[in-house]
């Protein structure tokens, strides 16, 4: 387990290597209790961070004193004692005494947040809303994971979206910052409304109210109303854009609400919504518009209405659906 938790820094802190990102994911995905302890262990590891950070010590060497410190603590102690200088002596003891400060800051962060009660809320095939302890709003599409505590202790809010996709609607309070943790990015805001899709790889934060600042290492991007941003964790691209739709609100209202929209817009969303593959071959065809009220749970029903419109017909080969 020592050896899994130094894996487990280095992919948090982004250090990890391609093989190591494989390991560690197949592990967590491995089992619902692997699942609860990283997204614990992250929780922990980025609220020691926090403190560190306040304190101006280094975050990235962080994990490696602590290992070290109770290892070498009677090491250095000799070694001081042997000092000719008695001024150097007390330099060092400085020193010693400012890294047993650090880490003991450390093992309290651990044990504060250890004490608190977990949380955590999965979906499979239905989306479900859950109202948190401050009175912020979080819906989760299907087959999503979302880890919080029963109630907010300090000065920020905490919540890791694990996997799949969210809504957000955050109660305003600007002395306590909410902060979700996706992966290695961390998306922070004080009241406002965003929609979080965590897939594979790729994550992807669009604001429809307030400010909201996305960061991952050294990066940092505020975004605001109907601002894109899609991140790739693995080769480390960023695309900023606008949000041309409200598509991804299906899962909450229930509807697909098309507005001038292209065949091949609506058959990409359609796609990802029903995990189908809808094909328009007619490039013509293909660049139609469509303004209506599709119905999200209702593939068959979307289709005629779309068929309908436009005098179109479907035919099916195999596992591709053929608009034409």
């Amino acid at each position: 387990m020592n050896n899994m938790d130094e894996l487990l820094i280095k992919y948090i802190l982004g250090e990890a290597s391609p093989v190591e990102i494989s390991t560690i994911e197949e592990w967590i995905a491995a089992s619902e209790w692997n699942s609860k302890y990283f997204a614990q262990f992250k929780m922990i590891w980025e609220t020691s961070l926090s403190v560190k950070t306040e304190s101006r010590l280094d975050a990235g060497k962080s994990w490696t004193e602590f290992k070290k410190l109770t290892e070498k603590r009677d090491e250095q102690r000799q070694e001081i004692v042997q000092l000719p200088r008695r001024g150097f002596y007390w330099m060092k003891m400085a020193a010693v005494l400012i890294a047993l400060c650090s880490v003991s800051i450390i093992l309290f962060n651990y044990l504060k947040s250890a004490k608190e009660t977990m949380l955590s809320i999965q979906t499979t095939d239905q989306s479900r809303a859950v109202t948190l302890a401050d009175g912020s709003v979080i819906t989760l599409n299907k087959n999503s994971l979302l880890y919080y505590p029963e109630k907010f202790d300090g000065d920020q809010r905490l919540v890791t979206l694990q996997e799949g996709e969210a809504f957000f609607t955050v109660a305003h309070d600007k002395n306590k910052p909410f902060i979700i943790n996706v992966k290695d990015i961390r998306v922070r805001v004080v009241g406002t409304s965003f929609n979080i899709r965590n897939a594979a790889s790729l994550t992807e934060v669009i604001v429809e109210t307030g400010i909201v600042q996305v960061s991952r290492k050294k990066v940092v991007i505020k975004l605001t109303p109907k601002e894109k941003l899609s991140i790739d964790s693995r080769s480390g691209l960023y695309k900023k854009g606008f949000s041309a739709d409200l598509f991804y609100n299906y899962y909450r209202t229930n509807e697909i609400l098309t507005n001038n929209t292209p065949l091949w817009r609506i058959a990409e969303v359609l796609n990802e919504i029903y995990k189908v593959d809808i094909v328009i071959p007619d490039k013509k065809k293909a660049a139609l518009q469509l303004s209506t009220t599709l119905h999200y749970g209702q593939l068959e029903n979307n289709l005629n209405t779309i068929c309908q419109t436009f005098n179109l017909k479907v035919n099916r080969q195999k596992n591709k659906i053929i608009i034409n």
